[in-house]
C-alpha cells in the first residue's frame, strides 16, 4: 500500500477542493463525510441509535433532520461527543475497509474533518492541514450554505483551534488566494507525497 495521508481543515478552509485535486492527480480519496452520511442513512443501526437518543431529529419518513440534529450537537459539547461516539466506529471501519481498494503504489488520502480531534492522525504516514483566513472561511460557508454568521462561528468553535492543529500537521496548505493558487500548491505537495515511504500495513 502507498503512503496514507490524512487531510483536514476547519470548515470553509478549502480541504474538499484540495481532496478533489488530489483525486484528479491519481490519489485514492476516502471521504469521511460521505461515510458519516452512510452511517445515518435510513434503516441503519446508526440512525436507530440517534432516533432513540434524540427522537425529534427523526422524520416520519425514516430520514434524519440534519439541521435539527446540528442545532442540538453544536450547542452542547456533551451531545456532540455522544453523536461522534455513535458515528465514528462505523466511519473508522469503512475507512479501513475501503483503503484495500487502492493500488499498491497509490497514495491514499483520508479526508477527515475531525482528523486531529478523533486521533486518526496517529495512524497516518503524514497529515495535511488546509488553513485560510477566518473571515474568508466564514464568508465561504455563509455563501455555500445560507447559514447565518452566528451558525458558522458556532461550528468553527466546535473544531480544534487552528494553532493546536498546526502543531500536529506534517504539511500545511495556506488557502489565502485564488482557486488556481490552491491547485498549484496542491499539485506541488502531491509530488512530495508520492515520494513518501509506503505504509507497512
Amino acid at each position: 500500500m502507498g503512503p496514507r495521508i490524512g487531510l483536514t481543515g476547519g470548515i470553509g478552509s478549502g480541504k474538499s477542493e484540495v481532496g478533489k485535486v488530489f483525486a484528479e492527480l491519481g490519489a485514492y480519496l476516502i471521504d469521511a463525510d460521505v461515510l458519516a452520511r452512510e452511517a445515518v442513512a435510513p434503516g441503519t443501526p446508526g440512525l436507530k441509535q440517534i432516533c432513540e437518543r434524540w427522537p425529534r431529529v427523526c422524520r416520519g419518513d425514516g430520514t434524519l433532520d440534519r439541521e435539527a440534529l446540528a442545532g442540538i450537537v453544536f450547542a452542547n459539547p456533551a451531545d456532540r461527543a455522544e453523536l461522534i461516539g455513535i458515528v465514528h466506529p462505523y466511519v473508522r471501519e469503512k475507512m479501513l475497509e475501503r483503503q484495500r481498494g487502492a493500488r499498491p503504489d497509490q497514495v491514499v488520502v483520508f479526508e477527515v474533518p475531525l482528523l486531529f480531534e478523533g486521533g486518526s492522525y496517529r495512524e497516518m504516514d503524514a497529515n495535511i492541514l488546509v488553513v485560510a483566513p477566518r473571515e474568508r472561511r466564514i464568508e465561504r460557508v455563509m455563501n455555500r450554505t445560507g447559514w447565518s454568521h452566528e451558525q458558522v462561528v458556532q461550528r468553527m468553535a466546535a473544531q480544534i483551534h487552528p494553532e493546536d492543529a498546526l502543531k500536529l500537521a506534517t504539511f500545511v496548505i495556506d488557502n489565502n488566494g485564488s482557486l488556481e493558487d490552491l491547485r498549484a500548491k496542491t499539485v506541488q505537495l502531491f509530488e512530495q507525497l508520492r515520494n513518501l515511504p509506503a505504509a507497512t500495513a
